[in-house]
């Protein structure tokens, strides 16, 4: 059976931060696809220059109990969309064998300097089935209509 919301997966979380312990690390609404994951740091507050990065711990550990599913680490809307903070590599993943803290790496895509304080929502944690690929080494793949075209191949409209 796959986990749904009404079914959900069981994840142990250890907490290695008081912030995230006592913040609440949860759906912020019944309907939220991801969990809030929030900044773990001993200071005030950081800053992050434009086009720099900083891996933000968010103070839990997790062990995913069911077979088949990872965690993915995605952008906050309103951080990306209003302040450019968006997670570095696009999107995190925290395979189900990982047992170390999770750390967030925010990257400044805006042309100021961001400031990040401590506790604060910095990303959204969503369980999400993955499927193993069995690779078959081949000479040749079947042909299709678009072939090799990529990257706008298809036209703006």
């Amino acid at each position: 059976m796959t986990p749904t919301q009404s079914n959900p997966v069981e994840v142990k979380v250890k907490f290695l931060s008081d912030i995230a312990k006592n913040s609440g690390t949860d759906y912020a609404t019944p309907n939220s696809a991801g969990i809030d994951l929030r900044a773990c740091i001993e200071n005030d507050s950081i800053e992050i220059c434009p086009g720099e990065r900083h891996a933000f711990p968010v103070g839990i550990a997790i062990e995913i109990t069911a077979p088949g599913i990872a965690g993915f680490i995605y952008s906050r809307s309103g951080l990306g969309t209003k302040d450019g903070l968006t997670i570095s590599q696009g999107v995190g993943v925290i395979d189900p064998d990982y047992r170390g803290e999770i750390k967030v790496s925010l990257l400044n895509t805006s042309g100021e300097k961001r400031r990040i304080e401590r506790g604060q929502r910095i990303a959204q944690l969503v369980f999400m089935p993955y499927c193993h690929a069995n690779l078959i080494p081949s000479e040749e793949l079947s042909e299709t209509q678009r072939g090799a075209g990529g990257f706008g191949h298809t036209g703006k409209n």
